[in-house]
């Protein structure tokens, strides 16, 4: 009887711990989220600017609002300490990111400006579309060359 009664409290002791893991840090999954729908939409026009990709002045349009929209998402809570690459597995989020944290902020700034300025043009043309996109990629790649790991 003693044993059935330790199962039974270790079982409810599991059942309650099992929310705590999977909620440990949502944050990880949530702005893996938000990076996936920036991929979604920087594929269809960097697809385009490579010619990968017939141009379509619609579809340009709505991916450019698309990360107009997403660079305007409030991340602050998207971004807790402890959630770096050095505290736990599934990131690639550099621990510098919270010592530089200036920086890393001023990076997404930079993000934010380009992509403004991508959705001004997208609809406009190939040409246009491709001199808008140039400044997107680099703001994107000057945060990953800083801020994140290489994929383990």
């Amino acid at each position: 009887m003693k044993f059935h009664g330790f199962l039974g409290a270790l079982a409810l002791g599991a059942a309650l711990a099992l929310p705590a893991f999977a909620d440990e840090n949502p944050a990880i999954e949530q702005r893996q989220g938000q990076f996936k729908l920036y991929v979604h939409n920087f594929g269809v026009l960097g697809g385009m600017a490579q010619g990968r990709i017939d141009y379509d002045a619609d579809l340009a349009q709505i991916a450019a609002d698309n990360l107009f929209h997403l660079t305007r998402h409030d991340q602050s809570r998207l971004w807790p300490e402890g959630t770096d690459s050095a505290s736990v597995t599934g990131t690639r989020a550099n621990p510098a990111i919270w010592e530089n944290l200036d920086d890393f902020v001023a990076k997404f700034g930079a993000l934010q400006g380009a992509a403004e300025g991508l959705q001004q043009v997208a609809g406009g043309g190939l040409d246009a579309m491709r001199a808008g996109f140039g400044p997107v990629g680099q703001s994107c790649q000057a945060c990953h060359e800083s801020y994140r790991d290489e994929a383990s």
